[in-house]
């Protein structure tokens, strides 16, 4: 896919999320974003993509970012953002951010339909101090929706976005682990089946309860909550009173009343 081709498919992806299901994804999202986000401290944090739902929103860091392409829309995308500033990049695989500076990066959806995932992966562990985390979205093609969109060759109506690469949970874990981004915890939603009205989709919502229970694995959407892990590097503690230390010392333990 390239370049040209991976800004036809996001484009795809904004008008597939004004779509009853698109707003069922987002909303879904903006809650289990709004969790994962409200605890996570630091001070520069960026979303990548996606600006229709605030990544960032329950996050209390002082600067945020949005970070947005040079073919986006910058007066529908400031209005998006919010409080958020907009830095431009070419394309995410090329982010305007220096090395290890960066406390959480949030990507929705954005590996999937990237011309490059490796490398825009690649430039995500650059622009993360260490321990810094990222949290991705994707589509889930282990489910009723992936399931959907496998066969739409023969129904010649796709549910999802055409042009979206979709990545198995077990594959995304495996890029991170090469990349010394260790994965802490993982999340899975929207079980509901491939409907296309809002109202068959609200009939359904009751599967999510059951999904989470019964087939957790199978939603139709996930997300991968990871930190950049940096060998050799150890965590210092708090210096001893050296008196108290030396004084201890002196008296052999076997001989302390």
């Amino acid at each position: 896919m390239d370049s040209a081709a991976s800004e036809k498919s996001i484009i795809a992806l904004d008008g597939w999320l004004k779509s009853p299901a698109g707003i069922y994804v987002r909303e879904w999202e903006q809650a289990c974003l709004d969790e994962l986000t409200a605890n996570i401290f630091g001070y520069n944090a960026v979303q990548v993509g996606m600006p229709q739902i605030d990544a960032l929103a329950a996050n209390r860091m002082p600067n945020k970012w949005q970070a947005a392409t040079r073919m986006s829309n910058l007066d529908e995308l400031a209005l998006a953002a919010g409080n958020k500033q907009i830095a431009v990049a070419l394309d995410f695989a090329e982010l305007p951010f220096a090395s290890q500076s960066l406390d959480l990066v949030v990507m929705p959806h954005v590996l999937e339909f990237a011309a490059e995932p490796h490398q825009v992966l690649r430039e995500v562990e650059r622009v993360l101090i260490p321990e810094g985390q990222v949290i991705i979205c994707g589509f889930n093609p282990a489910s009723l929706w992936g399931v959907r969109q496998g066969v739409r060759r023969i129904t010649r109506s796709p549910y999802l976005p055409v042009a979206g690469e979709f990545i198995s949970m077990p594959r995304m874990k495996d890029w991170l682990k090469l990349l010394n981004l260790g994965v802490t915890r993982s999340h899975f939603g929207c079980y509901a089946p491939p409907c296309r009205s809002t109202h068959w989709l609200n009939r359904f919502a009751f599967m999510e309860n059951a999904g989470k229970r019964w087939w957790p694995y199978l939603g139709a959407v996930y997300m991968v909550h990871a930190v950049k892990r940096v060998k050799g590097m150890t965590l210092i503690g708090p210096a001893w009173n050296k008196k108290s230390a030396s004084a201890s010392q002196g008296v052999p333990a076997t001989n302390r009343k």
